[in-house]
């Protein structure tokens, strides 16, 4: 597994705005009825990662305008909660996530919310990029921190493994601490 230091990988210099998958209406990446988009790349490479595949920056295919609009379309159904970012690392692929989740927030504002997975910790994420930071103020709810074969537990709700946090985004940059959900 990787550690990067703080701003070493940058979602400019990787990312390829390839997608790897992307699935409407499913119950599994989150609560309730969500649209996933899972992005194509990550240098973490944790071992037991369940999207192998996805690790290349390469797989999939190009992100394009049709599959945001088909996307900001599968959002319109009133049953859809919202949407998650999966991957590969959504935030390493900022070049996508970021104008659609602001196109999100200016279409449905807080009606339809946003979770992420990410490899990086709530604290690694403290100390990178502008873009890294500014996608983060647009995710309501993050699972944080890298998949550890060795935490594995199959009954935990939207995570792999033990290290990992379900963390509520707004309320943790507002009072400057983690705040679970």
């Amino acid at each position: 597994m990787n550690n990067p230091k703080p701003q070493e990988w940058r979602a400019d210099e990787l990312s390829a705005n390839y997608i790897a998958d992307y699935k409407p209406f499913n119950f599994v990446d989150g609560e309730g009825v969500r649209c996933s988009l899972y992005v194509s790349g990550c240098p973490f490479h944790c071992e037991g990662c369940y999207n192998k595949a996805a690790q290349s920056f390469r797989y999939g295919t190009p992100y394009s305008e049709a599959l945001e609009d088909r996307i900001i379309a599968d959002l319109w159904h009133e049953s859809v909660q919202g949407l998650t970012l999966l991957g590969g690392e959504p935030f390493l692929n900022t070049g996508v996530c970021l104008p659609l989740v602001k196109r999100i927030r200016t279409l449905f504002g807080d009606a339809k919310d946003i979770w992420s997975w990410t490899g990086y910790t709530w604290e690694e994420l403290m100390q990178e990029t502008p873009d890294k930071l500014e996608l983060l103020a647009h995710v309501d709810v993050l699972v944080d921190g890298r998949f550890e074969q060795d935490l594995f537990d199959a009954k935990l709700a939207f995570r792999g493994s033990s290290n990992q946090r379900i963390i509520d985004v707004k309320a943790s940059l507002e009072t400057q601490q983690i705040i679970l959900k």
